[in-house]
């Protein structure tokens, strides 16, 4: 299991410096987010940065972090400057991006406050899903044209194609032991990874833990062809300051399937730049 670690607060230069830091310190993985606006609970005070921008000078100074945002929202961007950003960062850091995609929140005002967004979420859904298959035909290097329902274009081209011919994609997927949503599960498996949420009504209370991590892969195992290649489970969470609870933690989220342990700190009292770095500097677990 990997590690990585979301700049989750702080100026454009401390996400940089953040990420060395995560570099120096044994992380796996660097990760920002993708926001525009949140909701009024004392969140829309800290501002919300480019997520290429940033990840394009993360790259630049760092030599072998993952990196990617948790999440980026696709239904609120356009395809083809969405596949230019992600060229860019993929070839600037010689074929380091994830890219962890999802539908949204709803609170994000990008939804509500533009006319012609997709706000429901059967509409952001099927917007996702409509960008993630005109980005995979802007890898094959070729002329094409996409007429969606949503994303309907003429031709384009992107005659470089990824460092690696294709970047990795993991959807966010609910995951309910009971009734598995199978549009979004179903979705995951169609790419390289998945980013693993039960339903809550915070980033925090979203978080899959072990339990759910272990029937999830199961579930995983019996659906996706075992031919099919690398996939990533990542798993987010906030390790403990105990370096012995933390290596415990760590441990239980490997042994139920997890590939990535996203360390995640939302809280805007407690996640302030400088806890942040501290927490950065202590390294993930040894497993």
């Amino acid at each position: 299991m990997r590690f990585g670690f979301i700049g989750s607060y702080g100026s454009p230069v401390q996400q940089v410096h953040l990420a060395q830091e995560c570099e120096a310190h044994g992380w796996d993985g660097f990760f920002t987010w993708d926001g525009v606006s949140l909701d009024d609970e004392g969140f829309g005070a800290h501002p919300t940065w480019d997520p290429f921008g940033l990840l394009a000078a993360a790259a630049a100074a760092t030599e072998r972090l993952t990196l990617g945002a948790m999440i980026f929202a696709l239904p609120r961007r356009r395809p083809w400057e969405l596949a230019q950003q992600a060229l860019t960062v993929d070839h600037l850091s010689g074929g380091r991006l994830v890219l962890p995609v999802g539908v949204g929140v709803p609170i994000d005002r990008a939804f509500t406050s533009v006319p012609g967004q997709p706000t429901t979420l059967r509409d952001r859904a099927h917007a996702l899903d409509e960008v993630l298959a005109w980005l995979e035909r802007s890898w094959s290097g070729e002329p094409f044209e996409h007429p969606g329902e949503l994303v309907s274009t003429g031709t384009f081209q992107f005659p470089v194609p990824p460092v690696h011919g294709r970047i990795p994609v993991w959807p966010v997927a609910v995951w309910d032991a009971q009734r598995p949503p199978r549009r979004s599960l179903d979705r995951a498996l169609r790419w390289d990874g998945i980013v693993p949420q039960v339903r809550g009504d915070s980033p925090e209370d979203a978080e899959a833990g072990p339990d759910q991590i272990r029937e999830l892969t199961r579930w995983i195992a019996e659906h996706r062809d075992s031919d099919a290649g690398p996939f990533d489970v990542a798993m987010q969470g906030r390790l403990d300051a105990d370096p012995a609870v933390a290596q415990r933690q760590a441990r239980a989220a490997a042994d139920a399937g997890a590939t990535w342990w996203i360390e995640s700190w939302w809280d805007p009292i407690t996640a302030t730049p400088e806890s942040l770095l501290e927490r950065v500097r202590q390294g993930p677990p040894q497993l």
